[in-house]
């Protein structure tokens, strides 16, 4: 079995570095949410304790596959493993992206004019990102 080396692989599902760009992923977001400047938090804010706990673990998972690797553990069951954590990771991104609906998207929907335009075009550029991954 080969493997590419960490230098031949994206960082990101859609195959960027993760910065910016004109996409605005990496971006903080507070200068980008009405919502946030009208409450100080971000969709995900009251549950971020939570989330951390399930990033934390997820982050446990991914250091256990490069153990895996260390230790030259059989192919299938690294590849379990791997497909352990996308599920993971999947779900974070789908709950995070329901948060975003809820709070960001609805606070926009309210306002209304063209935020609301711009909202449901970034909900709609995330969930095709999620698509493709």
């Amino acid at each position: 079995m080969t493997t590419a080396g960490a230098s031949d692989l994206p960082d990101t599902a859609d195959g960027t570095d993760g910065s910016r760009g004109d996409s605005g992923a990496a971006a903080s977001g507070d200068d980008r949410c009405s919502a946030h400047a009208a409450t100080g938090e971000h969709g995900y804010s009251k549950d971020k304790d939570a989330h951390l706990k399930r990033l934390r673990r997820i982050e446990g998972q991914v250091r256990g596959l490069q153990r895996m690797v260390e230790e030259d553990v059989y192919c299938i069951d690294v590849l379990t493993q791997v497909s352990a954590s996308t599920k993971a990771l999947q779900s974070f991104a789908l709950r995070l992206l329901e948060e975003h609906l809820r709070h960001c998207v609805a606070h926009a929907a309210k306002e209304g004019g063209t935020e609301m335009d711009e909202k449901v075009e970034e909900a709609t550029a995330a969930i095709a990102r999620l698509m493709r991954t």
